[in-house]
């Protein structure tokens, strides 16, 4: 059990490397030192990200005309409208089936994490990960596609899935767009 613990954190760990993007890689940071400071001195709402490269507008058309459910608001404290776009979250849970041998186990890894990287190249996933428990709750997909239909297929197309050692718990979440985890 513990030689296959190990498997699966390497190749967790080698999917997180693999799955990077090359200019992300590339990129020179020039940026000043980031300072942290404690919860208790901080006073300020963070900043909402700038979408200089398409207008809220012409977003907000673009991805209702793609079928995505979208509305906006206005950050009084900053009179930024802030886009909100529906996401998918799958969670991914223990699955009945879960008696496959440590060969299996491994193989069907290798595919699930292959799956992951396949749906966020192609755009389907923004982010993906295992939680750090061994609870029954066993990792998360978010899903930036415009229906809980579309989300719920590419979700049950992940070979753990179709195994049974995993199912999927779907859930529509809203986040803003463009801003990033920190």
């Amino acid at each position: 059990m513990e030689t296959l613990k190990r498997v699966l954190v390497l190749l967790v760990f080698i999917f997180g490397i693999v799955s990077c993007k090359e200019e992300v890689k590339s990129e020179i940071i020039t940026e000043e030192p980031i300072v942290v400071e404690p919860m208790d001195k901080v006073t300020e709402e963070p900043e909402a990200p700038k979408l200089e490269k398409q207008s809220i507008a012409a977003l907000k058309e673009e991805l209702t005309t793609r079928g995505f459910k979208v509305f906006d608001y206005v950050n009084e404290k900053t009179n930024d409208t802030v886009l909100m776009q529906q996401y998918f979250m799958a969670f991914l849970k223990d699955g009945p089936i879960r008696n496959q041998n440590e060969e299996e186990v491994v193989i069907l890894q290798e595919e699930h994490l292959a799956h992951l990287g396949k749906m966020y190249d192609l755009g389907y996933a923004d982010i993906s990960g295992p939680f750090g428990d061994d609870g029954d709750i066993r990792g998360i997909t978010i899903y930036n596609v415009p229906t809980q239909k579309m989300a719920d297929s590419l979700a049950n197309s992940d070979p753990m899935v179709k195994a049974g050692r995993l199912i999927i718990e779907m859930h529509p979440w809203w986040a803003a767009k463009g801003y990033k985890l920190r």
